[in-house]
C-alpha cells in the first residue's frame, strides 16, 4: 500500500457544507467569549457562530467535537456531542484522542531543539546520521529537507489499500523500521530540493534520526525535549498499545454495509506503531493549546535561528507552504500556522497567529476521518473560529 497522507487543506476546504441529520440526541456545552483586556483586539471569537458549529451532534459526520479558541483576542471553549454511540451520554470535553499528524510539531521542535543544542546541524546529509539507511540511489538529503518535505522520499507501505483491509490488522505491528525500508526500496520520487511533498516518511526518518543522536526512544526523548517543557501531563506516544489510556470518546469510522445501509465501526483501538514520529500521539485540546503557545513563546525551541525554521516556507518551491512542523495558511487578512491530524475516527487541527492573538485547537469524532474532503463540522469549526469582526 502507498501510503500517501496529506495534511487537510484548509486554504483550499473552508467552505461550508451541510451536516447530515442527527443520529442520537445531541449533547452540548460551552462557555462564553472572554472580553478582550486594554489595548488587544475588539473582534473576539463569535460565541454564536462557534456554538452553531458543534450543534446538533451526533450526525453522520461526527459523534463529538471538543473546541478551544485562544488568544489575547479572546477565549472559547466548548464540546458537544458523545462520548460513545451506544450509551449516549455527553462526550468529555477534557477527553484524549488519537492526534494523528500533529505529532509532527513535536517531532520537529524535538529536532530544531537539539539542533540548537548542537547536536544536528540542519544542513548537514541525513545519510551522516544514520549511515546505511538509504542506498547509492539517493542523492544527499539534509535535515532540513526532512523537516520541510523536499526530501523526495516515496512513501513507505502500510496494510493495505481501504479502510477494511486497515482494519483487519489494527491489532498487528508494523515497525517504523519496516515502512522506511518499504519507502527506500522504492528509490528518490524527485532530486533533494526540487518539490514540496507532504508525506509521513519525512518524520519517521526525523524520529530514527533523534534516536540514533541521543541514544533513546522517541517517546522518551520527545516527552524530554518538548512535552515536559510545555507542561503536557496528559499527552503520550503509545507504541503498539491499541488502547487509548485514561478518558476518551469513542472513534468511529462510517461504513456502507451489504445491503446498502450505513453503519458505524468503533475505531477506538488501534495499533499505530507504524505512525511512529509521524502521527501516533494521544493528547488533549488543553495540551495542544500548550503545545502552541509554549512553541511560539520560545519556551521550547529557543527564539533565534531553529525557531524561524518553523515559520519558513521554502522560498524556491513554488506553491510551497510547509515549514519545519507546520503549515502557512492566509485568512482575512490573518497568517495562521497549523497543523491538522487523523486517525481514524479523529480529525485534529492546531493553528495560531504568530503573535498568538488568536488560536484554534479541536479534536472531531470524524467518521470519515481519512476522507479526501475536509469533514464538515471541522469546515464550521474553522470558519467560526478563524471568523475577523
Amino acid at each position: 500500500m502507498r501510503v500517501r497522507t496529506r495534511s487537510t487543506a484548509l486554504a483550499a476546504s473552508l467552505v461550508l457544507a451541510l451536516a447530515a441529520g442527527p443520529l442520537a440526541a445531541p449533547a452540548f456545552a460551552a462557555t462564553a467569549a472572554s472580553a478582550p483586556a486594554a489595548g488587544q483586539s475588539t473582534t473576539g471569537p463569535d460565541a454564536e457562530a462557534l456554538r452553531a458549529a458543534i450543534a446538533g451532534l451526533p450526525d453522520a459526520d461526527a459523534t463529538a467535537a471538543l473546541v478551544r479558541v485562544g488568544g489575547t483576542d479572546g477565549v472559547w471553549r466548548g464540546s458537544a456531542g458523545v462520548h460513545d454511540l451506544a450509551s449516549g451520554r455527553a462526550a468529555d470535553p477534557d477527553a484524549r484522542f488519537r492526534a494523528g499528524s500533529t505529532t509532527k510539531v513535536v517531532t520537529a521542535a524535538a529536532v530544531l531543539r537539539l539542533a540548537a543544542d548542537g547536536r544536528i546541524d540542519l544542513g548537514a546529509p541525513v545519510q551522516r546520521y544514520l549511515p546505511g539507511l538509504f542506498t547509492p540511489a539517493f542523492r544527499p538529503i539534509t535535515v532540513r529537507q526532512l523537516l520541510n518535505h523536499t526530501s523526495g522520499i516515496q512513501a513507505g507501505d502500510g496494510w493495505g489499500d481501504s479502510f477494511e483491509a486497515q482494519y483487519a490488522h489494527r491489532f498487528d505491528t508494523l515497525t517504523p523500521e519496516q515502512v522506511v525500508r518499504s519507502a527506500v526500496a522504492k528509490g528518490p520520487e524527485f532530486a533533494p530540493g526540487a518539490r514540496q511533498d507532504y508525506l509521513n516518511i519525512n518524520y519517521t526518518v526525523l524520529g530514527l534520526l533523534i534516536e540514533k543522536v541521543t541514544g533513546r526512544s522517541y517517546a522518551d526523548e520527545a516527552t524530554r525535549l518538548v512535552l515536559r517543557p510545555a507542561g503536557m501531563r496528559d499527552t503520550y506516544f503509545p507504541g503498539t498499545d491499541p488502547r487509548i489510556r485514561g478518558p476518551h470518546n469513542h472513534g468511529y469510522q462510517k461504513v456502507t454495509k451489504a445491503d446498502g445501509t450505513t453503519g458505524f465501526v468503533d475505531v477506538t483501538e488501534w495499533n499505530q506503531a507504524d505512525r511512529f514520529a509521524a502521527g501516533d500521539m494521544i493528547s488533549t485540546t488543553a495540551d495542544l493549546e500548550r503545545l502552541l503557545t509554549s512553541l511560539f513563546r520560545g519556551r521550547i525551541v529557543p527564539p533565534g535561528p531553529q525557531l524561524e525554521e518553523m515559520f519558513t516556507v521554502p522560498a524556491h518551491i513554488e506553491g510551497a507552504t510547509y515549514s519545519a512542523g507546520l503549515q502557512r495558511f492566509a485568512y482575512q487578512g490573518r497568517v495562521y500556522w497549523l497543523k491538522s491530524g487523523a486517525r481514524y475516527g479523529y480529525s485534529s487541527v492546531i493553528a495560531g497567529t504568530r503573535d498568538l492573538g488568536r488560536t484554534l485547537v479541536y479534536s472531531v469524532g470524524s467518521t470519515d476521518a481519512k476522507g479526501e474532503e475536509m469533514n464538515p463540522v471541522a469546515q464550521r469549526i474553522a470558519l467560526a473560529a478563524l471568523k475577523q469582526g
